[in-house]
């Protein structure tokens, strides 16, 4: 685990997923990297990153 409390939705999903700046800004748009605006930044909470990643959600079937 992290010592960083928030990072930035650049770095998450590069860090987590190898994702490019504007696909990790994209995936926050959608809800898939959890964020929480502080002023006018948007951070990544590392702990509920983290955490949703430990409990992978179910997906629909096609």
């Amino acid at each position: 685990m992290s010592d960083e409390l928030t990072i930035s939705v650049p770095e998450a999903g590069r860090r987590y997923f190898g994702l490019c700046r504007n696909s990790a800004y994209a995936a926050a748009e959608r809800g898939d990297i959890p964020t929480i605006k502080i002023g006018r930044l948007l951070k990544v909470p590392v702990k509920a990153l983290e955490q949703m990643l430990d409990s992978p959600r179910k997906t629909e079937a096609a």
